[in-house]
């Protein structure tokens, strides 16, 4: 199973949360992004129906996979 990390930092004059370089829109505060983080978080947890899925990869190459919706990530959030 995955674990993702979320951070929350200084961003665009405010606070935002933040996963692998990607920042979310900032929030007035640092309280305000980590409860955005924590929504989030809590989302992921929600179980999904199984599904194939297509996607094209940076090759130009398309890929055919099976995304179970019982698979949910472990998430947490520092900062």
């Amino acid at each position: 199973m995955a674990h993702i990390h979320y951070k929350i930092v200084q961003h665009d004059g405010g606070w935002a949360y933040t996963l692998d370089g990607v920042f979310s829109e900032p929030y007035a505060t640092h309280n305000d992004a980590l409860a955005a983080a924590r929504r989030v978080i809590a989302e992921q947890r929600v179980p999904d129906d199984t599904h194939e899925i297509q996607y094209q990869d940076a090759n130009g190459a398309w890929h055919t996979e099976i995304a179970r919706g019982d698979d949910r990530p472990e998430a947490d959030v520092t900062g």
